[in-house]
């Protein structure tokens, strides 16, 4: 609904596909974004990543080559490469995802590490 009200106003805050960066965030080249994505102040979004229908809140690294869709990840998160998070997942501040890991509609409390997979779970 914010991307659309933004649309609406003006703005030009919202670029070509639905994509809104804070002018202070880095999205390397061969980044894919978009449809319907927010990327927060101070994120870096490596080459390889591809984010559908999501939120990037501010100070977050997504290393290359990871795959978000519909979720929301947290603030100061670090996500790392080849990463795959579906299904609403959401994270809290200070989540650190590791390498290789899945989470599929997996809700995580600030401050923790998560690794390998985990699917339908509140991490706390």
């Amino acid at each position: 609904m914010y991307i659309r009200s933004e649309k609406e106003k003006g703005s030009g805050l919202v670029t070509g596909n639905d994509v809104i960066i804070h002018s202070s965030a880095v999205v390397e080249a061969g980044a894919v974004l978009g449809p319907n994505v927010v990327i927060g102040a101070n994120c870096k979004i490596a080459a390889g990543t591809k984010i559908l229908n999501s939120t990037i809140l501010a100070g977050t690294v997504i290393n290359g080559h990871s795959y978000i869709d519909g979720s929301i990840i947290g603030w100061k998160n670090t996500v790392g490469e080849w990463c795959r998070i579906t299904g609403l997942t959401c994270t809290a501040e200070d989540v650190q995802v590791a390498s290789l890991s899945l989470l599929d509609s997996a809700k995580i409390l600030p401050h923790k590490g998560v690794s390998g997979e985990h699917k339908n779970v509140i991490i706390m």
